[in-house]
């Protein structure tokens, strides 16, 4: 049998060595259009690699994927968090995971993850093409697939069975050879982006970190949580990036122009803020409010609400009026900021969008439109949040598309 691998990516070369492991005698290729393999995976978490997540629950697991949720969760009955952790600790890559979920490498080294995958594709004799970018594909009446590549200097070839895993393409343009071989394709939009705030001097503070927030956009039911990041753009941290994943559709349409509303102390109940300000009254009356902050917020935060309220930093939390700790109280748990626009990191785009999900049989994510197809990571409409998930999905569906093909 002879298989090609189109991308040499995390999902590709995952895909790749599952097909190697379970049809020993395939010969395999992996073509990747640029000169570099694995570029993604050398970048992500900060060139640390966020391999997974430490969530084992595949419930909640699925959870976490905006797009394609349900359609992995049968998916990571054969191949989920605990087997990744394996697959690399077997192959020599130590992990560790942080308390906050996130897996990576003990080296804290992403070259360990592209060492360990190169590693693998010598020992199994996988061939390796750079340059090698595909055009087109034709399925001919015997069922073999033949590739057309972009550069006419390089021949067709006629391949048994391909794995597309060309990850996430932020154009249409870029999934419309997909789109010819019957595949029904939903438009890209970037998922997983920071919200610019070009006329909020809220940025002044770039830099400070609130570990525990609850985040929304106004007017809709798009809510998240987690930490927030002030940046000198705007807002970014799990938080934000959230939100953007699940409301990657929702805000396109709204061409990145929305209200954010922020609740800074995690708590939705207004009157339970409330009495925890009058505590603070009966406890440090005599003291500057700058002085104490409530629910231990970053200084700087602190004294740019109290600005914002319009409350002197040198007044004494005995003689703040109740008109006064209502300002307060709202701005704790419902400041609004304008957004206008977003950051999207380039190199790391995730996008919401793809080959749409209804043309995948996620039993063996084999194409629905053209048999001998198989499809693997952001490729297709699955996108994840931060924190490992989009890793996984692709170590879950190259796995399985190498290994039931």
């Amino acid at each position: 049998m002879k298989v090609a691998v189109i991308g040499g990516g995390a999902a590709g070369f995952f895909a790749a060595i599952s097909v190697a492991e379970h049809h020993p005698d395939a010969k395999i290729i992996v073509f990747e259009k640029s000169p570099k393999l694995l570029s993604k995976v050398k970048i992500s978490g900060g060139g640390r690699c966020n391999v997974t997540n430490g969530c084992t629950d595949i419930k909640e697991l699925s959870k976490a994927y905006p797009r394609g949720g349900n359609n992995l969760k049968k998916a990571f009955g054969t191949f989920s968090t605990v087997e990744t952790m394996q697959w690399f600790e077997k192959r020599g890559v130590s992990l560790v995971t942080q308390d906050d979920g996130c897996v990576f490498p003990k080296s804290q080294d992403s070259q360990s993850i592209i060492d360990c995958f190169l590693r693998e594709a010598k020992k199994h004799a996988i061939r390796i093409s750079t340059s090698m970018g595909v055009k087109g594909m034709e399925r001919l009446n015997n069922g073999q697939l033949v590739l057309h590549f972009i550069k006419t200097i390089h021949a067709p070839q006629t391949f048994d069975k391909v794995i597309v895993a060309t990850g996430g393409s932020p154009k249409l343009a870029g999934l419309q050879w997909l789109e010819k071989l019957g595949h029904k394709i939903n438009t890209p939009v970037p998922s997983l982006f920071t919200f610019n705030m070009p006329t909020e001097s809220v940025r002044e503070l770039m830099g400070v970190v609130v570990e525990k927030t609850l985040t929304n956009i106004q007017g809709t039911k798009l809510k998240s949580d987690g930490p927030l990041l002030i940046t000198h753009w705007g807002m970014s941290g799990p938080s934000i990036l959230k939100l953007s994943a699940f409301g990657a559709r929702i805000l396109e349409e709204k061409q990145y122009k929305c209200i954010l509303q922020v609740n800074w102390v995690n708590e939705v109940n207004v009157e339970v803020v409330k009495t925890n300000l009058l505590e603070l009254v009966k406890a440090y009356g005599g003291k500057n409010i700058g002085n104490i902050r409530p629910y231990y917020l970053p200084e700087r935060l602190w004294h740019f609400l109290l600005n914002k309220c319009a409350l002197s930093l040198e007044t004494k939390w005995q003689q703040m009026s109740k008109k006064a700790l209502n300002k307060i109280t709202a701005i704790l748990t419902n400041d609004t900021y304008e957004v206008s626009g977003k950051t999207t990191f380039k190199e790391e785009f995730v996008t919401c969008g793809g080959v749409s999900l209804k043309s995948i049989d996620f039993k063996t994510m084999q194409s629905r439109d053209c048999p001998n197809v198989y499809l693997a990571g952001e490729v297709t409409d699955v996108d994840g949040i931060t924190g490992g998930y989009n890793f996984q999905s692709c170590w879950t569906t190259g796995f399985i598309a190498g290994k039931l093909m």
